[in-house]
């Protein structure tokens, strides 16, 4: 088939899937469109990529087009949220651990080498607080961010199958040593194409298993011609990728939403997190008795030092900073030590492991916000599983699977969609909005003609 041909066909498939979900937008308002190219931009290419196809400007640098985008994107944000009625002062004591991290970041910049480079990078990791934010204040917050996850899989997903089957310059990398291909699809690299595989599969899969058993819930119920449309390509997508850390998070996604359909969680949801809890304990207790990490990973065809990832961590680890604060926010890929990781490693823009990077660029006081954020968390999961069922187990998952994900990458920080979804789990917004209002609709076209 001609490539023209192709990328007709996935415009109107896509044209198609928008026209019939449409009518499941009821009860969430048009901001929503705010974070959704938030999180299309951060899940595939940065604007300046789309229009010039190529690789992004310098770590120090950045793009001018990009930061315009992010900041009229950010700035849109602000002002439909103080459009809300929002109880300010309610929010951040609730949520202390979100804002005192934020405001620690701030602080760093005083012994960053790179000032302006990390309150940049601040910058744009705070509006991904300020999307997550958008989205929990909506009326109907699941339903909102079930729309954002749709639309983006409508149009991530067959366009990843047109540029790794049709433009292979634009949806394919090739190994450095062994010359072997790596699919990218929208994404700018080969992890990327599996995150998005692991989000798009943990909606589509919650939707099948747990929401549907919401009777008093039917806006989650979708058109079947969706799910027969959307999960060959889904299913097709995750194999060629071969990306094993979004494979092992999916299994456990998978794991966790049929034990919530076991007839005595059903009875009692709360009894999810207690099941699972014993599952991890069971399995540390495991692993510590018949060491048998390396066997699974061995057998899961990779290898024990997770493709050199151990080894290069250590060097990391012999590069870090101070122990207690670290080089500051996002400071420690610049410079000299981007350089050496660069020829050394062929790495440059993270650690592969969310934990790692955190205590490179904010120390152990940065970890301790991880920790921090997951447990507390994990409290409000389990008080939401008493009173909202469906969205406490999505909740749950995704606590669980991205603290499990950024073991073998890193997530943490900047614009990445999974950071969004964590803050849309571990926030605490009982009591907090009242009420929430329609953005202005000129608000909105002005934010999609700048996107675009």
């Amino acid at each position: 088939m001609p490539p023209l041909i192709a990328l007709l066909i996935s415009i109107i498939l896509i044209g198609y899937l928008f026209v019939i979900d449409k009518k499941k937008s009821d009860g969430v308002s048009n901001a929503i469109w705010i974070p959704f190219i938030w999180m299309f931009i951060a899940g595939s290419r940065l604007v300046s990529q789309w229009l010039t196809m190529g690789p992004p400007m310098s770590a120090e640098d950045g793009s001018p087009l990009d930061r315009i985008i992010f900041t009229g994107l950010i700035i849109a944000g602000i002002y439909v949220l103080f459009r809300r009625k929002i109880n300010w002062d309610h929010f951040l004591k609730k949520n202390g651990w979100i804002w005192f991290y934020f405001f620690f970041g701030l602080l760093s910049f005083l012994w960053s080498e790179y000032p302006f480079v990390s309150f940049k990078r601040w910058n744009k990791a705070l509006g991904t607080l300020i999307m997550a934010l958008i989205i929990m204040t909506e009326n109907r917050p699941y339903e909102a961010i079930g729309i954002i996850l749709r639309r983006l899989a409508f149009i991530f997903l067959p366009l990843s199958v047109v540029f790794v089957k049709y433009y292979p310059h634009l949806g394919r990398q090739y190994h450095i040593s062994a010359g072997t291909p790596m699919f990218t699809g929208v994404a700018t690299q080969k992890n990327g194409l599996g995150e998005i595989c692991l989000v798009i599969g943990i909606y589509f899969l919650w939707n099948l298993l747990v929401a549907s058993m919401d009777r008093k819930e039917t806006t989650h119920k979708l058109p079947y011609s969706i799910y027969v449309v959307m999960l060959p390509i889904w299913a097709w997508l995750f194999y060629i990728v071969d990306s094993m850390t979004s494979l092992i998070c999916f299994g456990v996604a998978t794991g966790i939403f049929l034990i919530a359909r076991l007839p005595a969680v059903i009875a009692e949801p709360k009894k999810l997190m207690k099941i699972c809890l014993f599952f991890i304990f069971f399995a540390g207790i495991f692993e510590f008795s018949f060491d048998v990490k390396d066997t699974l990973i061995t057998a899961l065809g990779r290898r024990p030092d997770l493709t050199t990832r151990v080894p290069m961590w250590e060097d990391m680890l012999s590069m870090a900073g101070n122990p207690i604060v670290g080089y500051g926010y996002e400071s420690f890929w610049l410079g000299p030590r981007l350089k050496y990781m660069r020829e050394k490693w062929g790495m440059e823009h993270q650690a592969h492991n969310g934990y790692l990077e955190m205590y490179l660029n904010m120390g152990l006081i940065g970890v301790l916000f991880i920790v921090g954020w997951i447990a507390i968390g994990l409290r409000n999961v389990y008080r939401q599983l008493s009173t909202n069922a469906t969205a406490g187990t999505l909740g749950f998952c995704l606590i669980v699977v991205i603290a499990i994900y950024n073991w073998t990458e890193a997530t943490f920080f900047g614009y990445n969609n999974l950071w969004l979804l964590l803050f849309l789990a571990i926030m605490d917004l009982d009591n907090v909005s009242e009420n929430t209002e329609t953005v202005d609709n000129q608000l909105i076209t002005q934010s999609n003609t700048l996107s675009t």
